[in-house]
């Protein structure tokens, strides 16, 4: 059992031939299982292309990314809604949620399509991954009308109150955790115990936020072992016991097929 990167999206631009030369590093690193969230209509295709070339090692997650959502929402959503029905393998609807740290002219239009979005998760009885940036208390006041939706809260940085706030007002969530934990002003490594290893799953969000000692430079799936370097420490495990467990709750969360 390898490491898992429960959140890249090396499909991206910023990847030369369409991330496979990324997947091959990964492999290389021994991470054998990539998550590719989607960010919004215009990043299907290369998703799509990319897992089409390693079909046994990524899986495809379908949403809309809260940083997408325009005037022209409703079609974008319609389109999205739209790949979900198809007879795709999807582990989870995502990437979704609220981000208001950009730009708070669309939080009402986010706050909807993110219901929607959790709607079709139980629907399909699929899990969620949840982009929150600044928009705790938003994306808790939608997620409070959902009962018995599982999922992640990716690239979480928050303090031990907002993991019990997550808690109390959504449920036994996973949290996402990356780049982050390494950065030298980061408090989220004094955070990790309260969440504890049982509910933590690692990613790197690549191209972004790459973890020390690539800070600045691209992010790439085959990194995740400096996150994880990190993380060991803060919780006290060793990497082969903290692998066995990230990668397990991984498998379970999203239903994953390991070769």
């Amino acid at each position: 059992m390898g490491w898992v990167d429960t959140h890249t999206h090396i499909y991206l631009p910023e990847f030369e031939d369409g991330g496979i030369s990324a997947v091959e590093r990964a492999i290389e690193a021994d991470v054998d299982t990539m998550i590719l969230p989607n960010v919004d209509v215009t990043t299907i295709a290369p998703m799509k292309e990319l897992h089409s070339k390693f079909p046994d090692r990524l899986y495809m997650a379908m949403g809309l990314h809260p940083t997408s959502v325009t005037e022209d929402w409703e079609s974008e959503l319609q389109e999205i809604k739209s790949e979900i029905n198809k007879d795709e393998e999807f582990c989870a609807i995502g990437e979704i949620g609220m981000d208001l740290y950009w730009d708070k002219r669309f939080r009402d239009q986010q706050m909807e399509i993110f219901e929607a979005q959790l709607k079709w998760a139980e629907e399909k009885k699929l899990p969620v991954i949840i982009h929150c940036r600044e928009a705790l208390d938003e994306t808790l006041e939608v997620m409070e009308s959902f009962n018995g939706i599982t999922g992640v809260f990716h690239s979480f940085g928050g303090s031990v109150d907002d993991v019990n706030k997550i808690r109390r007002r959504a449920g036994d969530f996973h949290f996402g955790i990356n780049g982050i934990v390494t950065f030298k002003n980061s408090g989220l490594r004094s955070v990790l115990p309260e969440i504890g290893s049982e509910r933590i799953i690692l990613e790197t969000d690549a191209p972004y936020l790459s973890p020390v000692p690539f800070r600045g430079k691209r992010c790439e799936s085959a990194y995740i072992i400096h996150t994880a370097n990190y993380v060991a420490d803060s919780l006290n495990m060793n990497k082969k016991d903290l692998m066995a467990t990230t990668s397990a709750s991984a498998i379970q969360l999203f239903s994953l097929k390991r070769i």
